[in-house]
């Protein structure tokens, strides 16, 4: 009998699979396709995950900027990730591959770590992007930097541009943040291309494309799950893969730990090691920002994140990746309430 098999090959299944694997777990991963690669561009910030290796690492950026209402230079380094560097590191010899579904499969513990599941009509971040030369980017981002954010040009449905080096060039993204429903990607590509022309960039005749779809309000999948199933997409940012990441290990344990007084005591402890208190009060005021968001107009977007930009870096980091950091997270948020504008106010005040 196997102790877990977990369901999905995305890097938050691997991650788990892979942890538990480590820990003498006898583990099995299971997917339609277990190798296929992994499509998306994936970023994250240094400080979330310390120890990944270099080979996991597609690009490093000099500098990282973000644009509000004015150009900032953001204190903390952003990587943009290697898949396959990503996968050999995530990827241990003792787990178990198998093709399929976890239907009619036994094991002592199975996690869904399948993804999340979209509810018709519910809150999206989408995106539409194209992967350029680097000479051709530089008129909309500087040679090795990240540009996070760009919110300079308001239209109704607000949507930024997000431009990251690549090892293969560099990708240009329109993104639409919170829409509900998502705003669609033929509306999204049709703003980039308008961005892109007036920088004066010729697009390839046959670009290479990426498309986003991340669900921002899918409901949690029954226990025990994993990954984006479980709630990990951060409500206001779309950012899931460095807390999947760094939470497998303690998972692991916990399930290692659990299964000595059997499968449902195990469930309990990986459920509590993904959803202690401090987390769900985080992420209860984490929900209130992206319903904010929801309501906002494109100058009060925009003004938002100008001010969110000018927070100290520790305020930002505790934000966007301090999880359970609730005394961090609700002191951001007071600083934010404090030096906004009235406007901005009232769109947070409305869901007080």
């Amino acid at each position: 009998m196997r102790d877990v098999l977990v369901a999905g090959a995305g890097p938050a299944g691997w991650a788990l699979a892979s942890a538990c694997a480590r820990l003498g777990l006898r583990t099995a991963l299971v997917a339609p396709a277990p190798r296929e690669r992994w499509p998306a561009t994936y970023g994250v910030w240094r400080d979330e995950l310390p120890d990944l290796p270099g080979y996991a690492i597609a690009a490093a950026p000099a500098a990282t900027l973000a644009v509000g209402t004015s150009g900032h230079r953001l204190d903390r380094e952003y990587l943009i990730l290697d898949n396959d560097g990503l996968r050999r590191h995530l990827t241990h010899p003792a787990v178990e591959v198998l093709t399929g579904r976890a239907e009619g499969l036994q094991a002592r513990v199975v996690v869904n770590a399948t993804g999340a599941r979209a509810r018709p009509g519910g809150a999206e971040q989408t995106a539409y992007g194209l992967v350029l030369p680097a000479e051709d980017a530089a008129p909309l981002v500087p040679a090795n930097t990240a540009l996070l954010m760009d919110w300079s040009h308001p239209v109704r449905d607000p949507s930024f541009l997000y431009a990251v080096p690549r090892s293969d060039g560099v990708l240009v993204e329109e993104t639409s943040l919170a829409r509900a429903p998502g705003l669609p990607p033929d509306i999204l590509a049709a703003r980039l291309r308008h961005r892109l022309s007036a920088a004066g960039i010729r697009i390839p005749a046959s670009p290479r494309e990426e498309l986003v779809r991340i669900p921002l309000d899918a409901p949690r999948a029954p226990a025990p799950a994993f990954g984006a199933a479980a709630g990990l997409i951060h409500p206001a940012t779309g950012y899931s893969l460095a807390t999947s990441l760094r939470l497998a290990p303690p998972v692991a344990r916990a399930l290692h730990e659990g299964l000595r007084d059997g499968p449902a005591e195990a469930i309990r402890a990986a459920s509590h090691e993904i959803w202690p208190p401090a987390a769900r009060a985080v992420h209860r005021l984490r929900l209130h920002g992206f319903r904010a968001l929801l309501t906002m107009s494109p100058q009060t977007t925009a003004e938002f994140f100008e001010l969110f930009f000018r927070l100290p870096a520790e305020l930002q980091r505790a934000m966007t990746s301090g999880r359970t950091d609730l005394a961090g997270t609700v002191a951001a948020m007071t600083e934010l309430f404090r030096e906004a504008p009235w406007r901005v106010r009232i769109a947070l005040m409305a869901l007080g």
